[in-house]
């Protein structure tokens, strides 16, 4: 394998390659980045098994066919330090990797081409229609509801629920549970579940590109033109989240969205867990420390007959609310210390409430 490329083409896609590297264990093929030349393009790819990207770069010239594989992290160190300028990249017989640039030379170790693992096979998924900034725009609302590290598997992830009229995106970390959905006229019904690893990284590789999006039970994979993307899917069974769902609220409160964010930061910057206190004419906001104090107001009229709190980790409300697109968003409530419901166009989040006593 033989070919030339620019210098900062090739960091690019090296560097873009970084995430899906299997970084804990040197020893393993996955640690490698996989390069072939075919047809006078340069297919580069990374995997650790459950995610992988591929890309392809049409831009190198002086090129003879080939593979090759090479420690990621220690090819993007080099190309790092390389001038601005075109590099050469060619296999040797005793083993290594060969990167030159003007007077200078590196060689790395390469593992068997043969061995890297297979990326999944087109033809045999599913398609889904659907547009990528919907997509990214969709799971970047329900991003951080999604769980960390939870015993049951399944919510760690991002339910992507396919039904006859909608596509619901879902997230849950069992204090608040987070729903935006899309209109579905075409698209067969199914539920796949997205790790939160691949639902970040969609969102970084794919923002306007032309993409098709496939999937069976095992694999979800977006291609575009020149970039290809996989993540394996949870195997597990999503909660039934429509039972968490209020069908009805005794109120629905209509808030202005810059106020009450400037009020909530107000209170907390000491401490995250907050009092919130509606009445006809006013919401109170005050810190939950109990080793100081801290308190605010807002003037509102609200058209509500009786008072209510919630308790709350600010974060929650927070992350709500930096999604929101209008100047006001819905608050729902049927009583204090009952889960609230929070919602904007076709955005919604239901948080349970830290319990006081009354």
């Amino acid at each position: 394998m033989k070919l030339t490329v620019n210098k900062s083409i090739f960091e690019n896609v090296v560097s873009s390659m970084q995430p899906f590297l299997d970084k804990k264990d040197a020893s393993s093929i996955t640690s490698h980045i996989y390069l072939e030349v075919s047809n006078n393009s340069l297919i580069v790819k990374s995997t650790d098994y459950e995610i992988g990207l591929k890309v392809s770069i049409n831009d190198i010239s002086d090129c003879s066919n080939g593979k090759a594989t090479v420690n990621g992290v220690n090819l993007l160190g080099i190309i790092r330090r390389l001038k601005n300028d075109n590099i050469s990249v060619q296999t040797l017989a005793n083993g290594q990797l060969e990167i030159k640039q003007s007077r200078s030379n590196f060689k790395l170790p390469m593992y068997n081409a043969e061995e890297f693992p297979l990326f999944p096979e087109l033809q045999k998924l599913n398609k889904l229609e659907i547009n990528i900034v919907n997509l990214v725009n969709s799971m970047k609302k329900i991003t951080p509801s999604i769980d960390n590290n939870n015993p049951k598997y399944e919510l760690n992830g991002a339910l992507i629920d396919i039904k006859e009229s909608k596509i619901n995106f879902v997230s849950t970390d069992t204090r608040r549970l987070s729903v935006t959905y899309l209109n579905n006229s075409t698209n067969n019904s199914a539920q796949l579940i997205i790790p939160k690893k691949a639902v970040i990284e969609i969102g970084k590789i794919f923002l306007n590109n032309e993409i098709e999006v496939k999937y069976d039970e095992t694999n979800l994979v977006i291609s575009s033109d020149n970039t290809q993307f996989f993540t394996k899917l949870i195997n597990g069974k999503f909660p039934d989240y429509q039972r968490i769902i209020p069908t009805s609220l005794k109120y629905n409160l209509h808030i202005p969205k810059d106020e009450f964010i400037e009020s909530i930061k107000l209170v907390t910057s000491l401490f995250a867990n907050i009092k919130i206190s509606f009445s006809n004419d006013k919401i109170i906001f005050e810190s939950l420390d109990e080793e100081s104090e801290a308190k605010t107001q807002l003037d509102i009229g609200l058209s509500i007959n009786e008072d209510f709190y919630i308790a709350v980790n600010s974060k929650y409300l927070l992350d709500f609310l930096s999604q929101v697109n209008h100047e006001t968003f819905k608050l729902g409530f049927n009583s204090s210390n009952l889960p609230f419901y929070l919602e904007d166009d076709k955005f919604f989040t239901i948080i349970m409430p830290i319990i006081l006593e009354k």
